[in-house]
């Protein structure tokens, strides 16, 4: 009996001590390391959370900022206001900690570039903690590898330019039966309020459900519902560091996660067993993805059902949140700019007539529009930071990275280097976009490389008919009741909705 205590004691004391050394020394190491070269940041808690509980009592800081009504684009404080903390103590690139695992900061476009360009495998995308898997489920967004390249190039085919095109018809009549709405709303009325940034989501997910599944897309609209749901757990997981096991536990927000999943799954399993069985329109994106293609070695490559599931959730969240924020930023600043609203009216006007509906021939015409599209997403990018791992010992620049060391690529910052975009990179001026890009990773709202956004294509379209088809008919202003107040959830948007007051434009 004493022979088995001591051997229970040395197998804990062994335990215990590899403990230590793995979140104790190995960091500490790292740590010097880093500091070593001039990589420098807050020093290392040995604790569980690393310095993610300092980051949330920033946020937490912001939040309780007193709101102002007056747009300022300085956004960083509210996307990333550890970065801009601790930029200013230990310079623009610096060292933090995500619980154990080592995170370097960066704005540097020659280094973001190097990161996001690598296709040799020692960089790759950061997965989803299980807790939030839930979200995009094993879609494009957290696949590496075979599976990853197999549902990238089948996506590749869904996502062609030609394809967008063949669905401008669909996202111009959901365009047109939301300002149906708008006009009876108006009721006559010279002006009228909108938070446009409620309008925009569902006029995004009614666009997104009508290219995804055709004449089922009011079922769709359901799946959407889920997913704002699901969007709340995901933000809330993804500030804090996962405990291994926990996504099991049946608490209250894993219960609320299980339960959102499975109706979410269930959904859209049934809306391809229905496709499958009418064969409906072979453009709509569900026929696309359920499509057998052949690859470069003759080799016929298909989705299984819950393959094409994933896909759709991550094509549900990523088409209808980038877009519509991106809309919301582009509205509330012609809002406050009605100088580059009434430019855009006229190039649009100038294009489709006073009441003419877009064709996909004319959308290359809109090139001012373009230009706030691209200055909106300079400013108000919805994704404000990119992560990336190193799955080996690697060089970036000249500093030595440890193994499965994190990269924080702080897009909002680069979008904002007096270097490259001048003394006044807080405001709004669209005609920056009529020079070429000064740096490859100076401007990069849809990623860069081999893991650019495979739909930013119908995000780009669908944004141009919006933005085109609203300046078409209404002119607008900021509303006095809007408060600006940014809030990073796993997109940037406005805290208290857009509220823009619209007036009906007379073409007599």
């Amino acid at each position: 009996m004493n022979h088995l205590l001591l051997i229970l004691a040395l197998i804990l004391l062994i335990t215990l001590l590899k403990l230590a050394y793995s979140i104790i020394c190995v960091p500490l190491r790292i740590q010097s390391q880093f500091s070593k070269q001039g990589v420098r940041g807050p020093r290392y808690r040995p604790i569980f959370f690393g310095n993610t509980k300092e980051i949330i009592r920033m946020f937490e800081e912001v939040k309780a900022k007193p709101k102002s009504t007056l747009v300022e684009n300085d956004v960083v404080e509210y996307a990333a206001p550890f970065y801009r903390r601790w930029s200013r103590m230990y310079g623009e690139s610096f060292l933090y900690w995500y619980g154990t695992t080592p995170r370097v900061a960066i704005s540097d476009p020659d280094l973001i570039k190097e990161v996001l360009m690598n296709t040799s495998g020692s960089i790759t995308k950061i997965g989803f903690n299980p807790s939030n898997r839930q979200l995009f489920g094993q879609g494009l967004a957290g696949l590496e590898g075979h599976k990853w390249a197999l549902h990238r190039r089948i996506a590749v085919q869904a996502f062609t330019m030609e394809r967008v095109k063949s669905w401008v018809p669909d996202i111009v009549a959901g365009v047109v039966k939301k300002l149906e709405k708008w006009e009876d709303i108006r009721e006559g009325r010279e002006e009228f309020e909108l938070d446009v940034h409620k309008e925009v989501h569902e006029l995004s997910a009614d666009i997104i459900s009508r290219t995804a599944f055709g004449s089922s897309f009011e079922e769709g609209k359901r799946i959407f519902s889920l997913q704002e749901d699901q969007l709340l757990h995901f933000s809330k997981g993804s500030k804090n560091v996962y405990i291994p096991g926990f996504r099991f536990l049946p608490t209250k927000d894993n219960r609320e996660r299980w339960r959102l999943e499975k109706e979410t799954r269930d959904l859209v399993r049934r809306l391809i067993m229905t496709s499958s069985k009418t064969r409906e329109n072979s453009r709509i994106l569900l026929s696309l993805l359920m499509a057998s293609y052949e690859n470069q070695e003759g080799n016929v490559e298909k989705l299984g059902v819950e393959e094409i599931i994933d896909e759709c959730k991550t094509f549900y969240f990523a088409g209808k949140e980038t877009t519509a924020n991106l809309l919301t930023w582009a509205l509330l600043l012609l809002a406050q700019h009605e100088e580059w609203q009434n430019k855009a009216r006229e190039e649009v006007v100038r294009v489709f007539g006073f009441n003419g509906l877009p064709l996909a021939k004319n959308l290359n015409n809109l090139k001012l529009v373009t230009m706030i599209i691209n200055e909106a997403l300079r400013l108000y990018p919805p994704t404000s930071v990119m992560m990336r791992k190193t799955s080996k010992r690697i060089r970036l620049g000249n500093v030595d990275i440890a193994a499965h060391t994190q990269f924080l690529l702080a897009m909002v910052v680069v979008h904002r280097r007096t270097e490259i975009w001048g003394e006044d990179a807080n405001k709004f001026n669209p005609l920056r976009f009529t020079e070429p890009r000064k740096h490859l990773a100076s401007f990069f709202p849809f990623g860069l490389g081999p893991r650019i956004c495979v739909a930013q294509n119908l995000a780009m379209v669908e944004a141009k008919i919006v933005l085109a088809m609203i300046i078409q008919n209404y002119s607008f202003r900021l509303s006095p009741t809007y408060v600006h107040a940014p809030i990073l959830l796993a997109t940037l948007q406005p805290t208290y909705g857009a509220q823009i007051l619209f007036k009906k434009i007379s073409l007599t």
